[in-house]
């Protein structure tokens, strides 16, 4: 089928791809009634001039084929995974992760929100995020239930956050994913038709956010994979990343190959 401790004083506890409730934001200013036709051209998505100039190269020229509205998996006869980190950057978390996945020489997306980017140590988390060749995609700026927003609210979340993403890497997201799944069809019209976002969900969900253990979280994400498979977890959570190694481990020992979102839907064979 074709269709990722913070550096607060005190441990913050999240529920399913949650932001932090410490990170305060004015929902009023999402529903101000801005007029959303006065505001300025953005080049974004599939057409943004800067899309695929990571240093290093991402090695892929651009989307050559026709592009699927949703993403779950891929059809693919090659073992290949896409591994996803979601509601981060976090300041110790995805550091940690990053060290795993450079060790493994694996390649991952994140998808990160912008109230978390807000925080201190978010510029530098994306500016190596990007520097070391992953991906990162667009989670929204307040992380919120898109099925229940405007149209307006939409593109905001969407525009601010990708502005926040470009301004401080240089690259442009190509990919969205909305915040717990939650997605209407006509939304994903419009993002694909305005952003040139293609909306990827997941084939397989640990639960991680439950904190169920570690070895919890690798068994499930190791009997769940298959080739084409996008798997979801969650870069808040210490847990999750203390699972990764062996979860990482298990899977390239299975033959698989990591590789980002974007080039994943590149090799769909449907």
């Amino acid at each position: 089928m074709r269709y990722v401790c913070l550096s607060f004083l005190t441990c913050i506890v999240l529920s399913s791809c949650q932001v932090p409730s410490s990170i305060s934001y004015d929902p009023v200013s999402l529903t101000d009634g801005t007029d959303t036709k006065s505001w300025e051209p953005l080049v974004v998505g599939l057409e943004a001039p800067t899309w695929d100039q990571i240093k290093p190269p991402s090695g892929i020229p651009g989307w050559d084929k026709e592009i699927d509205a949703t993403y779950f998996s891929i059809k693919t006869s090659e073992k290949v995974l896409a591994i996803t980190f979601d509601d981060g950057p976090h300041g110790v978390n995805t550091p940690r992760l990053l060290d795993m996945l450079k060790k493994r020489n694996i390649k991952a997306t994140f998808y990160v929100v912008g109230n978390m980017i807000k925080n201190s140590y978010g510029p530098d988390v994306l500016r190596r995020i990007v520097a070391e060749g992953h991906e990162i995609g667009n989670h929204t700026v307040t992380h919120a239930t898109l099925s229940r927003q405007s149209d307006s609210v939409l593109r905001k979340e969407l525009q601010d956050a990708h502005d926040m993403i470009l301004d401080i890497t240089g690259v442009a997201p190509r990919t969205m994913r909305p915040p717990g799944g939650a997605i209407k069809n006509d939304q994903k019209k419009l993002m694909m038709s305005e952003f040139g976002y293609p909306t990827v969900l997941w084939t397989v969900d640990p639960e991680d956010w439950k904190r169920p253990g570690a070895s919890v979280v690798t068994s499930r994400l190791v009997n769940g994979a298959r080739p084409g498979a996008i798997l979801l977890v969650h870069d808040l959570h210490e847990p999750t990343v203390d699972a990764m190694p062996s979860t990482l481990d298990q899977l390239l020992a299975q033959g698989y190959r990591f590789v980002t979102v974007t080039e994943l839907i590149m090799m769909d064979e449907s």
